[in-house]
């Protein structure tokens, strides 16, 4: 692919980049969780043909390898190198022999029109600045009954671990602070169907669904931290910052007696007539 030069798409790249070290730890089994959740809700028919943009280490882009069988092709698409290295590991592990990962930016796609049986976004595609002119871009590789899975973050993601991440940056690196971060974008159910309307798109089925990710420890939210989002804030500081920062994070979470942090997720399942 043509190098990127998008200032967010940088960020997103080297933050998730970054974030790889840790992706998949257990802390952070909401990724194959909420993938497996997707691709079950598609239904995929043995000998499908799969898109799935921002795949990251393959949490939904396997699971579907595995659904349309050694007939049907995956295509995981994904900006940070390092996750797509995870990934391919994996499907060679599990000897699947009929799913790609390249890196490639999901809002420019080099396929054809009506490509795809199916075609994924999973907590991507609040990355992208105009989101109705991404999901019209999904929209036009994907083939007639053919369906579009997205899946996005619901309201009050990470709380109460993210309230308090922010409450330490503001401690130490008051200009790191975010005012929103990008998936805020879109939290609650109507605005993902307005999206969909906006971008032409009628007849989808949008649900959601509340969920926790359990912390043996609050050490375990600081694992989060470090393979998720926030990973970019934490690169930004000194040494010396993050090791105030997590201090004061972890402080506030083992005084108020978390166990858990929120992962509420929005799905919708689009049909293409």
């Amino acid at each position: 692919m043509d190098p990127v030069s998008d200032p967010a798409k940088l960020k997103a790249e080297a933050t998730y980049n970054a974030a790889a070290d840790h992706f998949d730890d257990g802390p952070l089994a909401f990724w194959d969780r909420y993938g497996r959740l997707t691709v079950q809700r598609l239904s995929l028919a043995p000998g499908s043909a799969v898109l799935d943009v921002g795949c990251g280490s393959g949490a939904s882009a396997i699971p579907a390898a595995i659904d349309v069988g050694p007939q049907g092709r995956v295509i995981g698409i994904d900006l940070a190198e390092r996750l797509l290295t995870i990934a391919r590991s994996k499907s060679l592990a599990q000897h699947l022999h009929n799913v790609e990962f390249r890196r490639a930016d999901m809002t420019a796609l080099s396929y054809p029109d009506a490509s795809f049986d199916a075609v994924i976004s999973v907590f991507s595609l609040f990355f992208v600045a105009d989101m109705v002119a991404e999901i019209r871009e999904l929209w036009r590789v994907l083939r007639p009954g053919g369906k579009l899975a997205i899946t996005t973050w619901g309201p009050r993601m990470f709380e109460p671990g993210s309230e308090a991440f922010w409450s330490a940056v503001k401690e130490f690196r008051p200009d790191l602070v975010a005012t929103v971060s990008p998936w805020e974008r879109i939290t609650r159910p109507d605005a993902l169907r307005q999206l969909l309307s906006e971008s032409g798109i009628r007849g989808a089925e949008v649900t959601s669904e509340d969920g926790k990710q359990r912390l043996q420890s609050v050490e375990d939210w600081w694992t989060i931290v470090l393979g998720s989002g926030y990973r970019w804030t934490v690169e930004q500081m000194s040494e010396g910052e993050r090791a105030g920062v997590k201090a004061a994070n972890l402080k506030k979470l083992r005084e108020s007696g978390t166990t858990s942090v929120e992962t509420n997720v929005i799905c919708a399942i689009a049909p293409k007539i």
